[in-house]
């Protein structure tokens, strides 16, 4: 779907074709240096919107020069196989991140599989230890929709110091993460959540307001203070008065892009940025992986050929 030549619309398409291209450039200087980036996808059971998601991301990879593997396994396999799975390509040195595909199985435990992949490979950025390296202030390695929320955040060219920021949604890989990220940068920032009495008297203060919550259209104009930057993360599916299905965000986009000074259209805003910062994230994860090689062994060697010795 292409969108309207609005400059009021962040779109996510134009930032991730800059960092693909950044991406591409470190792929193939890491790839002259023995190191050729690569990254494995995971996929449980057969979920047809987890191919589509699966598809593009290996499109993206290719034009970022990253190798992509995909890994399918059974509905019926075991947590305990599949962590074991994932411990073999921790130990891999030619495998540099490892992606989850959502959904998995109800009896496969998501956060503990998180857990079992290394941080040194977790691109995903949803490792307990690489969400609380951000509390750190460790952030080029953050859950990436959370990443590329605030990249499109910055795409505005607003200040971040002193910015008055409001979240909406307070997952642990979204909302949290976009709060601790946008505090480093010296943002006043509040999270609201299904307990918060008002969340529309939080929202009109925002001069950047982030929402989260998988509830279409829940905010409405009169919730946004003028001139403010909308960043609508949310993904939902309606029927229209047509009876077709269409993708709308957690913002009412038709109204509020007549307060707002910017917005994230959906489709076409923060989406298309997530896999440009999961590829970005990949270069960390190498850049990271080849500085510990070169420690440990005190040789310029890659991992690749070390494994091969």
């Amino acid at each position: 779907m292409s969108l309207p030549d609005d400059s009021r619309y962040l779109k996510g398409g134009p930032v991730a074709q800059r960092i693909i291209a950044a991406v591409r450039r470190d792929a193939e200087e890491a790839r002259a240096d023995g190191f050729p980036p690569k990254l494995v996808s995971i996929t449980v059971g057969d979920v047809a919107a987890v191919d589509v998601y699966v598809r593009n991301q290996r499109a993206k990879a290719a034009l970022a020069g990253i190798d992509f593997e995909e890994r399918r396994f059974p509905a019926d396999l075991t947590a305990a196989e599949l962590e074991a799975a994932i411990q073999g390509m921790n130990a891999d040195p030619r495998i540099t991140g490892i992606i989850v595909q959502r959904p998995v199985p109800v009896h496969i435990p998501i956060k503990a599989i998180q857990a079992a992949i290394h941080p040194l490979k977790d691109v995903e950025g949803m490792h307990p230890a690489s969400i609380g390296n951000i509390v750190y202030n460790q952030l080029d390695l953050a859950p990436c929709t959370a990443a590329a929320s605030v990249e499109l955040l910055k795409e505005t060219g607003l200040d971040l110091k002193g910015l008055e920021v409001v979240v909406v949604g307070h997952s642990e890989i979204v909302g949290k993460p976009i709060a601790f990220l946008l505090m480093s940068e010296g943002a006043t920032v509040t999270v609201c959540h299904h307990m918060t009495r008002s969340v529309a008297a939080h929202a009109r203060r925002a001069d950047a307001l982030f929402v989260a919550v998988g509830k279409p259209r829940l905010i409405k104009a009169d919730m946004v203070k003028p001139g403010a930057a909308v960043i609508d993360i949310g993904i939902n599916t309606e029927i229209g008065p047509d009876g077709k299905e269409r993708i709308v965000g957690d913002v009412d986009t038709d109204s509020v892009k007549d307060v707002a000074s910017w917005i994230t259209p959906v489709p076409g805003g923060v989406g298309p940025l997530t896999v440009a910062i999961l590829l970005r994230n990949t270069m960390v994860a190498l850049n990271r992986q080849r500085d510990l090689y070169r420690a440990t062994y005190g040789v310029a060697d890659s991992g690749v050929r070390l494994a091969a010795e």
